[in-house]
């Protein structure tokens, strides 16, 4: 299998083309940066070096061209202002989720957040953080509405914690936290299996092993 992922260099998609690859599947990284490239040939990865933000439709169907799945796995980053979530968080995931169609991928799997669905504060939570949040929203309501085998993904608070081989995956669940770890290797169970396409599931640490709670 051919897995197309972007945002290649970011902490879960490396844990994810390391996985990809473990498993004899090719992973292929879009990243922006080129001196990150070594990074993703250390975990197997292939890199494509293309800027989500300011390429075109063509430009990122020609990379995916061939592909059997698509992740959009890539987020401005905790130091990012309000403009860049939008145009990360939000822009290019309708971009990829667009020149998926072009390509004719129709795998597609979108790694969102918990408290999508929650009337956001900026009062509360801040404004780059709401910001986020209305981001994540926009960026699922246009993915839902593509005809693509989609699955969107809302993982917990993210931890660099070892990972437990352990989940709780569901429509909705309790707001905790769970590794990256953990995320990753659902994230192969659920583009290995087409169980959950259409369907939108949160993630968090829990007591079911991952293939189990996939299936």
């Amino acid at each position: 299998m051919r897995v197309v992922i972007a945002g290649g260099h970011g902490k879960i998609a490396l844990r994810l083309e390391k996985l990809l690859a473990a498993q004899g599947d090719t992973a292929v990284g879009i990243i922006r940066n080129a001196d990150q490239a070594a990074d993703l040939r250390d975990v197997s990865a292939e890199p494509a070096v293309l800027d989500l933000e300011n390429a075109s439709v063509d430009e990122v169907a020609q990379v995916l061209a061939g592909a059997d799945a698509a992740v959009f796995a890539a987020g401005a980053g905790p130091g990012s202002g309000v403009a860049r979530k939008d145009t990360v968080d939000r822009a290019a995931a309708v971009l990829f989720a667009q020149a998926a169609e072009q390509a004719g991928v129709r795998r597609f799997v979108q790694v969102s957040s918990m408290g999508t669905t929650s009337p956001v504060d900026p009062n509360a939570v801040g404004e780059v953080f709401a910001a986020y949040l209305h981001a994540k929203t926009a960026a699922e309501q246009d993915l839902r509405a593509r005809d693509l085998d989609w699955t969107i993904l809302r993982p917990g608070r993210l931890t660099d914690d070892p990972g437990t081989g352990l989940v709780h995956l569901a429509e909705s669940v309790p707001r905790a936290q769970v590794p990256r770890d953990d995320v990753a290797a659902v994230l192969v169970e659920l583009l290995a299996d087409d169980v959950a396409v259409g369907r939108v599931l949160e993630l968090t640490s829990g007591d079911t092993p991952i293939s189990e709670a996939v299936s």
